[in-house]
């Protein structure tokens, strides 16, 4: 089978953090990427009473100096109206898509605060709206395209709070969400050359934990100190799109940090990032009966 490059690329929720690194990477991949945010001429997030930097504008700039085609798009994922204009509009500018990376999510201020989930803003459970559902969407417009070019990779950027207890329960149903999505999906997209996965990202410095080391940093320093950089989760993606037998993996929720060791990539300063395991479980195996 002859070699295979990706050309174009969605990345959703990329104004900073873990979208906007993934994206960086597709770029300096030479690809063509998409990426949206709410994020327009300023910056929307706060945290602890900082703002937090970063617009779709800017993404697509670095994605653009990196070597590719940064493309931004105010999209807010919790409009479906929205959402469908933009793969209406990828359709028409590109006639294909090769990676969907489903990273949009509405993550509160309070998320980490400790208390029981009764103790915090009931707001906390807009992660199952913009996150879980509007991941579900992004993917109901993405398959019909990508199936009918025969090739594709839908990707949800989780983590190991699908299997641990980490930052409360819809924080963690989320995650577990994105692993079933990435289980059953495949099994519906079976035969047309689309793969599906969930990746478990590891800790990562973004804007965000920059901001949460300031006030929390001696709770987090274990697993800061050797953390990924979002662009080493975007180099993990492409090689697995690239990969011819990657529907070997369709369906599979993976750890990024041990995908990346099997196909030999690396980090921005050159270096693997540790698979967190064997201190916070593993990703859950889907058992093969299909009840139609």
């Amino acid at each position: 089978m002859s070699p295979y490059t990706p050309k174009v690329a969605l990345v959703t929720g990329a104004s900073r953090g873990a979208g906007k690194g993934i994206a960086r990477a597709l770029g300096a991949a030479g690809m063509i990427v998409y990426v949206t945010g709410r994020s327009d001429t300023s910056a929307r997030g706060r945290l602890r009473g900082e703002t937090l930097p970063g617009t779709v504008h800017q993404t697509a700039e670095e994605i653009t100096a990196a070597g590719g085609q940064g493309i931004a798009v105010i999209c807010d994922h919790n409009d479906d109206a929205q959402t469908q204009a933009l793969f209406e509009r990828i359709e028409q500018e590109q006639g294909r898509l090769d990676i969907l990376v489903n990273n949009a999510a509405f993550v509160h201020e309070n998320l980490i605060d400790p208390g029981g989930f009764w103790e915090k803003p009931l707001d906390l459970v807009k992660i199952l709206e913009v996150g879980l559902r509007s991941a579900y969407v992004c993917c109901y417009y993405a398959a019909p395209l990508m199936i009918r070019q025969g090739r594709g990779l839908i990707t949800f950027t989780s983590s190991f709070g699908s299997s641990c207890y980490m930052h409360g329960p819809a924080y963690g149903a989320q995650k577990v969400g994105y692993d079933k999505f990435a289980a059953d999906m495949a099994i519906d997209l079976e035969g047309t050359g689309v793969v599906v996965n969930s990746l478990w990202l590891g800790p990562m410095r973004t804007e965000r934990t920059d901001i949460v080391l300031k006030h929390r940093g001696e709770e987090y320093d274990g697993f800061m100190a050797q953390a990924e950089t979002p662009d080493f989760n975007g180099r993990v993606i492409f090689a697995i799109a690239s990969d011819n037998n990657a529907v070997e993996r369709s369906g599979h929720t993976l750890v990024s940090a041990e995908v990346a060791r099997e196909y030999g990539v690396t980090d921005l300063d050159g270096r693997d990032r540790p698979s967190y395991r064997n201190r916070l479980g593993g990703p859950r195996i889907p058992h093969p009966a299909k009840v139609i």
